[in-house]
């Protein structure tokens, strides 16, 4: 791998907590500051083009995730995403063919001691290199099929469905 294209869209890995209004919002992209920090030897391109908690991503954002995507011409692509909807993008994203798309996000914002965010990150840039063409999303220390993967709301974790 050459260059990692990286397509931001939010979610709780960017998320910012406000104590004057006692809310989470959604900030910059973490995933440039994660990557430098821990000296990656590619070069890598982010794209921020979705701020947004994943329960408001609409058909018209995933729509948008597809053309950024296949607009570019890196075969090896990461987007982070909220979790909640995570296999819903993934699955417009099967469309795009010949390239290698994996999607990670985080139980816990970035910024949080404890955040699952840098370990996903890294399963997602392993798999990235390594998988065939396709769409993949890793969480929880898997790599999982978007057909076969669902959001346990309860239990916190992806699991096999």
């Amino acid at each position: 791998m050459d260059e990692l294209l990286v397509v931001t869209t939010g979610g709780t890995i960017d998320k910012v907590y406000f104590d004057d209004k006692s809310d989470f919002q959604v900030g910059a992209p973490q995933i440039g500051r994660i990557l430098e920090e821990l000296g990656v030897a590619f070069r890598f391109e982010v794209i921020p083009i979705l701020r947004k908690d994943s329960l408001h991503i609409t058909g018209e954002d995933r729509e948008l995730v597809r053309d950024t995507i296949a607009a570019r011409s890196a075969r090896h692509v990461l987007v982070t995403h909220g979790t909640d909807s995570m296999v819903a993008t993934a699955q417009v994203l099967q469309a795009i063919p010949d390239r290698t798309i994996v999607m990670t996000g985080a139980l816990n914002p970035a910024r949080f001691r404890g955040s699952d965010a840098e370990f996903n990150i890294g399963c997602a840039v392993g798999a990235v290199q390594t998988l065939a063409p396709g769409v993949y999303i890793a969480m929880n220390g898997r790599i999982w099929h978007p057909d076969a993967v669902r959001k346990n709301v309860d239990a916190n974790r992806f699991e096999a469905c």
